[in-house]
């Protein structure tokens, strides 16, 4: 038995998890859970049992300095929880951490038992894959889900992914099977540009769940990150005429499947979701009036030959995906 100590009782409390690795490209879906944690101060506590999950050869840990103190950080999985203020409070419970190495199921089912202890609602995993999309055109973002009733209700795609999978693909899954609503969004982040950090995907993945869980997220300078790493990728393109010739050809395919969306409908739908997220009057997500919790943690490569098929409508990338960059939706 899983016990609390410390954590009280939450509000409508949404799980948000992401893992760095197979599942992170360009630290999008990590760097959308820390940003989360940092605006509204999370408090940590619970972190998972490292020597249980990882393999200290593949995520060594780290010695660091305190007051000429050696001290060390192993790598694990930490929860904390956030409370979000306004006219309707409710409560985030975050995972942040790194995807385990092994017992993937009795890792699943320790998360899964903190979710039954706090009254968790809904499980939102956030992932980032590599895609043949131009950083030119906004971040594509992708909800999926297991469930047929909620994919219908929550107008999200149901998952018909078959293949290699990982931590956020199990996680899914062991939620749907307790019993726990459970959706994944996925950001599609440029494959000719994977260095982390990729601030605008993060940013995308934020704003989707805005939308998913009626909420408002401080952005801080997120927003002017996002603008500056378009602007520096804008300005390494134009030095190399065939990524540029490259990133045009993707951008014309991108316009060309996004032509049917361009409706009335679609437009107005985009844009009620825009003055949603940013209207003055609407009730402020404020971080909690403070701390409640009882602490208990310890250069551009050169883009493949392969031009995509702007016929094509969910191209398969040039060569499988190396460990740790790459994740398929809906996995």
């Amino acid at each position: 038995m899983i016990e609390l100590e410390g954590v009280p009782e939450l509000i409508d409390p949404v799980m948000v998890a992401a893992f760095e690795g197979w599942n992170d490209a360009g630290d999008a879906a990590s760097g959308a859970v820390a940003h989360l944690d940092r605006e509204w101060k999370g408090e940590v506590f619970a972190a998972l049992d490292a020597e249980d999950y990882y393999d200290f050869q593949v995520n060594r840990p780290t010695v660091w300095l305190d007051n000429g103190v050696r001290k060390i950080t192993w790598p694990t999985t930490r929860l904390s929880v956030v409370r979000i203020g306004g006219a309707k409070p409710r409560d985030l419970v975050l995972v942040r951490g790194i995807e385990p190495s092994m017992r993937w199921r009795s890792f699943c089912n320790e998360i899964l038992g903190f979710a039954h202890e706090l009254g968790v609602e809904m499980v939102v995993i956030l992932g980032a894959l590599l895609g043949d999309t131009p950083h030119t055109r906004p971040v594509p973002v992708s909800g999926v889900t297991s469930d047929a009733d909620l994919a219908r209700t929550m107008d999200l795609e149901e998952t018909k992914y078959e293949g290699p999978t990982g931590i956020v693909g199990i996680l899914q899954e062991a939620c749907t099977h307790a019993g726990v609503p459970a959706v994944s969004l996925w950001a599609a982040v440029p494959h000719y540009v994977s260095q982390p950090p990729n601030p605008k995907a993060t940013l995308a993945l934020l704003n989707r769940l805005e939308d998913l869980i009626d909420i408002r997220i401080p952005l801080g300078e997120l927003p002017e990150d996002a603008r500056a790493w378009q602007l520096g990728v804008d300005q390494l393109a134009a030095e190399d005429s065939e990524v540029a010739e490259y990133v045009q050809t993707l951008e014309e395919a991108r316009d060309t499947a996004d032509l049917p969306e361009a409706s009335g409908d679609a437009i107005a739908r985009e844009f009620e979701r825009y003055l949603r997220r940013r209207d003055p009057a609407a009730p402020s997500a404020e971080p909690g009036d403070g701390s409640y919790l009882r602490d208990t943690s310890g250069g551009l490569p050169r883009p493949p030959k392969r031009k995509p098929d702007p016929s094509a409508e969910d191209p398969e990338p040039p060569t499988a995906p190396p460990p740790g960059e790459d994740d398929t939706p809906g996995a």
